[in-house]
C-alpha cells in the first residue's frame, strides 16, 4: 500500500490517493463525525457561487465540493493531481453539465491568467509540496476582483481543544481507519500532515504574500478547520516579497 510521508513527493502523494479515492468520502465522513458536510456547506457559502461564473475547484478528489458549488449555476472545473481521484469523480457526477474534471498539479495550473472569478480548496493545500507556489498559482488564475476560499485542517486556539484534538489524531483516528479504510498508512500520513500545518496567522499572511487583499479568516469547530478568504485587487498589484 502506498503512504505519503511529509515531503509530499508528488508521485507519492498522487498514488495514495489512487488507492483511497473509491471509499474516500466515506471516510472522511466517519473520521469527521459528520462534521465534512457542515464544513463543505460553509465553504460553498463563502464561495458564494453564481449562475454564469466560472469556479477553479483545486484538489476537488471525487468532486463532492464540486457538486455542491455547482448546485448554483456556475461552471465548475474540478481539479485534482490524483487520476484515481479523477476517474471516481468523472462517474459520480456523469451527467451534471456544470462540472469539468481536470488532472491537473496546483502548482503549475493549466489554465489562463485571469481565467476564474474564484478558486477554492478544500483540504488540499497541505498535501502540497510547495504551498506558496500553489497560491501564487490561484492568484494567476483568479480575475482581477475575483476571490480565494481556503478550508484546511487549523489549529485550535483553546489549549485544552488543541490538546483533545491532537490526542484524537495520534490515538483514535488510527483506530477509526482501520474500520473505515483500507489504506490504514495513507491516514497514517494524514494525520501527521496535519500537525505539522501551520496556524492561521501563517496560511493569511501566506494568502497576503500571495497578492490577495482583504485577507481573512474563521475558524469552524474550534478551529480544528479554518476557513480563509481574499480577494485578488482590481488593478493587480505585484506579490508581496517573501
Amino acid at each position: 500500500m502506498n503512504r505519503a510521508d511529509l515531503g509530499k513527493q508528488p508521485a507519492q502523494v498522487a498514488a495514495m490517493f489512487d488507492e483511497v479515492a473509491a471509499n474516500y468520502d466515506r471516510t472522511n465522513t466517519v473520521l469527521s463525525m459528520g462534521n465534512a458536510a457542515l464544513w463543505r456547506i460553509a465553504t460553498t457559502k463563502a464561495v458564494a457561487p453564481k449562475p454564469g461564473e466560472r469556479i477553479l475547484d483545486i484538489a476537488a478528489g471525487t468532486g463532492t465540493s464540486s457538486a455542491s458549488l455547482a448546485k448554483s449555476g456556475a461552471h465548475i472545473v474540478a481539479a485534482d493531481f490524483s487520476a484515481g481521484m479523477i476517474r471516481v469523480g468523472r462517474e459520480r457526477n456523469a451527467g451534471n453539465p456544470n462540472i469539468e474534471f481536470v488532472q491537473a498539479d496546483a502548482t503549475a495550473l493549466p489554465f489562463a491568467d485571469g481565467e476564474f472569478d474564484a478558486v477554492t480548496i478544500s483540504f488540499g493545500l497541505r498535501n502540497v509540496v510547495e504551498p506558496k507556489k500553489a497560491l501564487a498559482e490561484f492568484y494567476r488564475v483568479t480575475k482581477p476582483g475575483g476571490r480565494v476560499v481556503i478550508c484546511e485542517f487549523s489549529t485550535p486556539q483553546i489549549a485544552p481543544v488543541r490538546a483533545g484534538y491532537y490526542a484524537y489524531l495520534r490515538y483514535v483516528m488510527p483506530t477509526l481507519v482501520k474500520f473505515a479504510s483500507s489504506n490504514d498508512p495513507a491516514y497514517d500520513y494524514l494525520g501527521e500532515s496535519i500537525e505539522a500545518w501551520p496556524n492561521q496567522r501563517t496560511l493569511s499572511g501566506w494568502l497576503r504574500e500571495a497578492g490577495y487583499r482583504s485577507v481573512a479568516y474563521r475558524n469552524l469547530t474550534l478551529g480544528v478547520v479554518a476557513l480563509h478568504r481574499g480577494i485578488k485587487p482590481e488593478r493587480s498589484a505585484a506579490p508581496a516579497a517573501s
